[in-house]
Parts: C-alpha cells; structure tokens; sequence
C-alpha cells in the first residue's frame, strides 16, 4: 500500500508504480515475442507483487479520489499519460501471452497424437485374428494451459 504524506505524493508514487509495471510488463512482452517465455521468471514475482499493488491503489482511489482530486492538475495529467501507456503495454502483453500459450497447446497436442498413434493396436486379419491387448501406460493432456 502506498503511503503518502499529501495528495501530490500519492499521485506521484502511483505514478512512479505505473511506470515501473508498464516497463515490467514491456520487457515480459519482449520475451514472448522473441520466444523466451523462460526469460520472465526471475522477475514474475516481483511483477506479480506490483501488479497486485497497482490494483489495490486502483481499487483504493476508485473509493476514494481525494487524492486524484486534491494533486496538482500536472501530476494528474502525467497520471493519465502513464495509464495510457501501461493500457498499450498490457494489451501487447495480453497478446504476446495468448500467442506463447496456442504455441505451447499446439505443440503439447502433436506430441500427444504422436504418442497415441505409436500406441495404436494394429487390427489382426482372419479368422484366428485377436486384438493385442492395449497398452496400459497413459496420456493426460489438459485443455487448459
């Protein structure tokens, strides 16, 4: 929670977690895009924890505005800047994320038809033919990511 001595040091630190997150999320976005998913771990809980703060000081000045309305009209200006920026980065992140997650279903679902067509039983032929008995190892594919 950010704690402020005044409305303009409120809005400023908002501010200063703005940035912070849409620079964060810009260079996971990078990754992505670059395939290199396994280049965000060492920050996604860092990530996690400011974009979790973000949303509580959202949640906190959507109750109460003071601060909004009580800072400089050149703080909330900058704010609004910075929003808009943080929107356009989260959305190319929202993109770069779904992307890596068809990838990964896609790649996730050919490996496992190629390991149940190896399974398949071949059908036996004439009147002694019998079905081989079906192997007892198993596959679990999720859906979900």
């Amino acid at each position: 929670m950010i704690s402020a001595a005044s409305a303009d040091d409120h809005v400023g630190q908002l501010i200063a977690l703005t940035e912070r997150l849409t620079e964060r999320l810009a260079a996971e976005a990078r990754a992505f895009e670059a395939r290199r998913p396994r280049d965000v771990l060492p920050t996604a809980a860092d990530t996690a924890s400011l974009a979790n703060l973000y949303r509580h000081e959202c949640a906190r000045l959507k109750r109460d505005p003071g601060p909004l309305k009580a800072c400089a009209p050149t703080l909330r200006a900058k704010l609004v800047k910075a929003t808009e920026g943080f929107e356009a980065v989260l959305a190319r992140h929202g993109r770069a994320v779904a992307a890596a997650k068809t990838v990964t279903e896609g790649l996730v679902q050919a490996i496992a038809e190629e390991v149940a067509k190896g399974r398949a039983a071949p059908a036996g032929y004439g009147p002694s033919a019998r079905a081989l008995a079906p192997d007892g190892s198993a596959i679990a594919l999720n859906r979900r990511a």
